[in-house]
């Protein structure tokens, strides 16, 4: 059997980013994602690629909190100022949850930094997987999904879900503050996000 294809990742760039990342936290986005869970009736949350989880900071008690990320500084981090947050070590791709054991799961900017093809759609079955009644992808989002920089590309997640035989029933442009540190972050927060909800109906894609 070929070994499982590695996915590149580039350690210092995301300890930095752990690092900064306070600086990037948006008290209305994390209010949306607190508002959208009430709404939808959802007990669990998990943020895929949650780095020191400042987007699941404004849950209500009584919603179970969850966060995965491959980075040992975020999640470092992330257990001294969320502890009530179950926190996991590990990629999209293979996610250490069980079938349909969380009602929302969500990324907020990760899939733009998923550049490999195979890793994206990978990590989108896996997002299917773990999740019971919805996903939702918050990412820069253009329709012909141009370049940012060398590092992160935008995405048409709408389009994508649509295509993988996925149940899209929201699609929007949404508000993000321009909260960033780096040069790169300040020209991509001036462009469009997009959050896209999709409703589990089948076990698997």
């Amino acid at each position: 059997m070929p070994r499982e294809k590695m996915i590149s990742y580039d350690k210092k760039f995301w300890d930095r980013y752990a690092d900064t990342n306070e600086a990037r936290y948006d008290a209305e986005f994390a209010g949306r994602v607190a508002y959208t869970a009430s709404e939808l009736g959802c007990t669990s949350v998990l943020e895929v690629g949650c780095g020191t989880c400042i987007d699941l900071r404004l849950l209500p008690q009584g919603v179970a909190s969850c966060g995965l990320d491959p980075n040992y500084a975020a999640l470092r981090l992330a257990k001294t100022g969320m502890p009530h947050v179950h926190l996991a070590r590990g990629m999209i791709t293979d996610m250490p949850f069980a079938d349909s054991s969380i009602d929302m799961v969500f990324t907020h900017r990760l899939l733009n930094y998923l550049l490999d093809e195979d890793v994206i759609c990978r990590g989108m079955k896996e997002m299917y997987r773990v999740a019971r009644k919805y996903i939702m992808s918050c990412e820069w989002s253009s329709q012909k999904e141009d370049m940012i920089d060398d590092r992160c590309k935008m995405r048409n997640m709408s389009d994508r879900w649509t295509k993988m035989g996925a149940s899209v029933v929201g699609d929007a442009q949404i508000h993000a503050a321009a909260t960033a540190t780096a040069k790169k972050d300040e020209a991509a927060a001036v462009t469009n996000t997009r959050l896209t909800l999709v409703h589990i109906t089948k076990t698997a894609l």
